[in-house]
């Protein structure tokens, strides 16, 4: 690791020597890792220098992903308590919904996803708030391949209803379903569009609250605004 990063230190490069010198290893024990570290596609040598190599730029990129990942989760952290809800973060990605991120606790527990929620877009808010910012063509592509069923008495009917409702949403407002996919649960989620990102993060409460629903989406939508800049290079992840 010592090697790697001083490697790293080097942006034209470093010969074997001086790296030894600057880790404090004896010549030898560097030639040896740095053989070992070429192998392994961690290193590469052009005429005699070291540089790093696609492995060590790949766990790089690794680290910074999981940097992302976990600036995301903090923030939903924050959200969760203040706002007191289970705070959810989705996207709609490569034709599928993704459920990235999921903060809750066992004063504001998440809703237990007892159906598939990529098959099952139709019945929670995540769902329709991520299918409402699509163009018509890619919700009827999603709705072929996974079509409206119902999963409670409260569930939309069939496609065409739900075309005709996600029609209808405003474009940047909360997405709020009640009892739609489990009863006695009720959510919202509040769509954030980034470059081509289609994402939203939202809430779920019991339903004896759903007086607190609304104020509560929209408080959530109030802090996504003033942080968006900060998540903005997080929110891909």
């Amino acid at each position: 690791m010592r090697l790697l990063e001083t490697v790293a230190e080097h942006s034209y490069g470093a010969p074997a020597k001086q790296l030894a010198r600057e880790t404090g290893l004896a010549l030898p024990t560097t030639y040896h890792l740095l053989r070992t570290l070429v192998h392994e596609g961690y290193l590469r040598r052009e005429k005699g220098l070291f540089f790093l190599g696609d492995a060590a730029e790949r766990l790089g990129s690794s680290g910074a992903q999981q940097k992302r990942r976990s600036a995301v989760a903090d923030t939903l952290a924050h959200w969760r308590d203040s706002i007191g809800v289970p705070v959810y973060y989705a996207m709609y990605r490569d034709g599928e919904i993704e459920v990235m991120c999921v903060s809750d606790s066992p004063e504001a527990p998440a809703v237990e996803e007892w159906a598939d929620f990529r098959a099952t877009g139709h019945a929670h808010a995540i769902g329709q708030c991520l299918l409402s910012q699509l163009d018509e063509d890619a919700r009827r592509d999603h709705l072929a391949r996974y079509p409206v069923q119902s999963l409670t008495p409260y569930t939309v009917r069939d496609n065409d209803a739900l075309l005709r409702r996600l029609t209808r949403m405003p474009r940047m407002g909360p997405v709020v379903e009640r009892q739609e996919y489990v009863l006695g649960t009720v959510c919202a989620a509040v769509p954030i569009t980034v470059g081509t990102t289609v994402a939203t993060m939202a809430m779920s409460l019991p339903v004896h609250q759903a007086d607190r629903l609304l104020p509560a989406a929209h408080r959530l939508q109030t802090e996504i605004g003033r942080h968006l800049g900060t998540l903005t290079l997080s929110i891909s992840i």
